[in-house]
């Protein structure tokens, strides 16, 4: 039997986005609503495996429904931005599903899914609907039922006739009376005044139909109810009228369009990388079969000795050295190309020449990379200096197409039509198939990137020569590019006898808190079992139930906080899962990645990931170690110096992006604060809430304060309220109140936003570009979220240049003075250094120095420097 599934796609987003906690890319794309609907979409395909499949959506915000009754959904509050913006990638997803999806003007989803159910019905399809909307139930026959999301979108009650009677005593059709007489507040359905879904179904299980309640409105017991039905029939005629899902409208698409084709594995593969659902990868992508490349051997020469004559100036060159290897060494071998040829040299031929580290040491020689930063670090672990870092193709296709979704040189390669270079993974295969290959085969892929390099070099060049970029690239990302290496390669101290002692304490504290935990609880139980603990939670201690999964009871973060006003011991287990979490990733986590020759932590920055240019850091992650809870701000204790009565230094730049803000939007309110160091957050509190600085309470500078930043990333009436816990009404009153007391802020969101309509992309204040195509979208939804983009980036991405441009200063700096201290870490807006103790009063005054004055701006750029026996003293 063939077999149709229809989903309610705008149900599906609401509920997917109303149940999970709000998310976001690195590139500041919502995904909530975009995982939970893919969730679904998974589940319907695996459990049901249905022949064909139908999402549909509403069209628009009026259907002919709004003829009958012009207030009709009138209620809804209007749909939150960071929702909007999402549903175009649902569609998306949905055409790399091979599903169809469909909408039609005037119409709504349920008029679509009532169309095409019916008509598939008459033809005995097996039929399900997937919705959060109780209207549907009308539509359940004989072969049509509906799978109805209750708490969040995995727990799902399947209605079919049997059950609907069972639980309202009417059959499916009398769903429509129901809704006629007590009326639906979330479409605005009025209804019989004072008449609930109780006195509805007792009406209809005498008199059938809400004409048949008319037709017998002498048989109703009871005066008043009767004084409302009678006054009130026009309106529940037109409510149940308004509630008919309509069953033969203008549908165009047929039930068998609706073939569910083979996935397009190419694009959902992109599109999950994109939006970084890397849990979900394997369920459309599994084990990547290696790619076939038709490609000729390139003339290569294989060097048993390196001579001068072969390290041509410029030249460039590849030390291929693999992920996983990063910071072990292990270089799998060395090729160089120039205009004399290109050459392939073993690990140990380069290791052992003298006239190879020379040439790498020298300044003078230039060298064109990809990735320079790993070269320095790979030659760096063999005790080979690497200078005259003259042009690196990564970032300079990270500069060119920041929103590329790869900066590998296959990848960049192709997307200029040049040399063809494989796939590291199709040369040497992924996790257990990962082997390094024959000979031969490793030299031409090595070799082949070299030759890329070259070929690449030149049509990079003038690209960002035309984009105005060059004094970005070769003075900023180029040398901060080497400085991170270094800092790479130097590492953080670590006391491990301090990390083992934090893990103990923890663990007696964790031990205490479950004996807590199980003593509020009145019983023993598994704290680290969702099962258990839903049961013990929802079951023995009768909470009420939040949100349910298909396996039982949700017990995540989001649900445990909505419930630490019900009982006592939820406010402790949350504690016990931070605590665990702070435990098992932080401390057990630092202690497996602490180098066994050098005994520390080397961290690896990320320059060309993120489109605004900040940097990050991976493996492990050390801007990410969590310092709200003291338990996490202790793990810094651990952070040491590695010399003799060296300490840890830091310098913190105070509200850079709200500085950067003053200057680019040339508020006279705001600049005038900066200059007069005021407090940024008490003076909006004061033009907020027009009181006087004395008036200005705790809670009105932490509002202030979340709208501050709120502005800087674009926040909306609804993410403020989720901030701050208020009405959307309340936090759209705090935004319209900023934007009149700092006008100049609202000119320069809308200027910026004709500025990138008109140009296609806005810049950093150091010409950084991040292309923003869909703000000439027709889609109100994507181009809402270009718009939000273009008001945030050159705030963002200033900032970022500015510590960028602090970093590369400083490092020039301490190179002049000759100074012996070190540059360790950047943690957002934030610089940590080692410093010896005979150089403590040259960096406190070196350091503010030159970070304030990286950048000229129309207000004061202020750090804060504090220094201590490890990083947690130094704060």
């Amino acid at each position: 039997m063939n077999k149709l599934v229809l989903v309610d796609g705008n149900s599906v987003a609401y509920r997917a986005f109303f149940a999970l906690p709000l998310l976001n890319t690195e590139k500041g794309i919502y995904t909530n609503a975009i995982y939970g609907f893919t969730t679904m979409i998974l589940k319907i395909l695996e459990e049901e495996k249905p022949s064909h499949m139908l999402v549909a959506f509403d069209a628009g915000k009026t259907t002919f429904r709004h003829e009958t009754f012009k207030d009709y959904k009138g209620k809804r509050e209007k749909t939150p931005p960071e929702l909007s913006e999402q549903l175009p990638y649902m569609r998306e997803l949905l055409d790399a599903f091979n599903i169809k999806h469909y909408e039609i003007n005037n119409y709504e989803a349920d008029d679509i899914i009532g169309t095409l159910s019916k008509k598939a019905s008459k033809e005995n399809w097996d039929v399900k609907i997937y919705s959060g909307d109780k209207d549907l139930l009308q539509l359940v026959d004989d072969n049509i039922h509906v799978a109805m999301m209750k708490k969040g979108i995995t727990n799902l009650d399947t209605y079919d006739i049997k059950l609907i009677n069972e639980k309202y005593g009417i059959k499916p059709m009398q769903i429509i009376d129901m809704k006629g007489l007590m009326g639906d507040s979330s479409d605005n359905i009025p209804g019989v005044p004072g008449v609930g879904e109780k006195t509805a179904l007792k009406l209809l299980k005498v008199h059938k139909t809400v004409e048949g309640v008319y037709d017998g409105l002498d048989q109703v017991s009871g005066k008043k109810l009767k004084e409302k039905l009678e006054a009130n029939k026009e309106q529940a005629l037109m409510s149940k009228e308004l509630a008919t899902i309509m069953c033969d409208a203008p549908v165009e698409a047929s039930y068998e369009d609706a073939v569910v084709g083979e996935h397009k594995k190419e694009k959902l593969v992109s599109l999950f990388k994109e939006l970084e659902f890397n849990s979900l990868l394997n369920k459309v992508d599994g084990d990547r079969e290696a790619e076939e490349v038709d490609i000729e051997d390139l003339d290569i020469t294989y060097v048993s000795e390196v001579t001068k004559e072969m390290l041509d100036s410029p030249s460039s060159l590849v030390v291929e050295v693999l992920e996983e290897n990063y910071h072990q060494g292990n270089i799998l071998g060395v090729s160089v190309a120039n205009k004399s040829g290109t050459y392939f040299i073993p690990t140990d031929v380069a290791l052992n020449s003298k006239v190879f580290s020379e040439w790498a040491k020298n300044k003078e020689s230039e060298k064109f990379i990809f990735d320079a930063k790993r070269a320095v670090v790979g030659l760096g672990w063999e005790n080979v200096t690497l200078n005259g870092v003259a042009f690196d193709v990564q970032i300079a296709s990270y500069l060119i197409d920041p929103a590329s979704g790869s900066h590998d040189i296959s990848d960049i390669s192709r997307r200029k039509n040049s040399l063809l270079v494989q796939h590291d993974e199709d040369v040497y295969g992924k996790g257990k198939k990962r082997k390094i290959p024959e000979d031969d085969t490793l030299a031409q892929h090595i070799c082949r990137k070299a030759a890329a390099i070259l070929a690449l070099r030149e049509e990079l060049d003038q690209e960002l020569a035309d984009n105005e970029q060059k004094e970005l690239f070769y003075n900023l990302e180029m040398p901060l590019s080497v400085i991170l290496g270094r800092m790479e390669m130097h590492g953080v101290s670590i006391d491990k006898e301090e990390l083992q002692n934090m893990g103990s304490e923890l663990e007696k504290k964790l031990a205490e808190i479950e004996s807590i935990i199980h003593e509020l609880a009145g019983m023993k139980f598994n704290i680290n079992s969702p099962k258990q603990l839903g049961e013990v939670l929802f079951e023995k201690l009768n909470l009420p139930v939040v949100k349910k999964t298909k396996t039982g009871y949700s017990t995540s973060a989001d649900v445990l906080e909505k419930l630490q006003d019900q009982h006592e011991v939820v406010e402790k287990i949350l504690l016990y899962r931070q605590l665990g979490k702070l435990n098992s990733t932080y401390i057990e986590g630092l202690l497996k990645v602490i180098h066994k020759k050098t005994g520390k932590i080397h961290t690896i920055f990320n320059q060309s990931l993120t489109q605004t240019g900040r940097l990050s850091s991976t493996e492990p992650n050390l801007q990410n170690i969590p310092i709200r809870l003291e338990e996490g701000r202790k793990i810094r204790h651990a952070f040491v110096p590695e010399r003799e009565g060296a300490v840890i230094f830091a310098a913190d730049y105070s509200q850079i992006e709200l500085r950067v803000l003053a200057h680019i939007c040339q508020d006279d309110q705001l600049i005038e604060a900066f200059r007069g160091d005021m407090d940024i957050h008490t003076k909006t509190a004061m033009d907020v809430f027009h009181v006087e600085r004395e008036e200005v309470t705790s809670n009105m500078r932490r509002t202030a304060k979340a709208v501050n930043f709120g502005i800087v990333y674009g926040i909306s009436d609804y993410g403020l309220s989720q901030s701050l816990g208020i009405t959307r009404k309340e936090a759209k009153g705090f935004i319209e109140r900023y934007f009149e007391s700092f006008p100049g802020v609202k000119d320069y969101m809308d200027n910026i936003i004709d500025e990138a309509r008109e140009k296609g992309f806005v810049t950093t204040m150091l010409n950084r570009r991040r292309y923003l195509p869909e703000i000439t979208s027709r889609n109100f939804n994507q181009r809402s979220f270009a718009e939000r983009t273009a008001m945030n980036t050159p705030i963002q991405g200033s900032a970022a240049d500015v510590i960028k441009k602090a970093m590369v200063d400083i490092a020039e700096r301490m190179v002049e003075k000759e100074l012996k201290s070190t540059l360790l870490l950047q943690v957002h807006d934030e610089l940590i250094f080692e410093v010896v103790p005979e150089e403590v009063e040259t960096m406190k005054a070196l350091v503010p120095e030159v970070m304030e004055s990286a950048i000229s701006l129309d207000v004061p750029l202020k750090v804060d420097v504090s220094y201590g026996d490890t990083w947690y003293d130094a704060k």
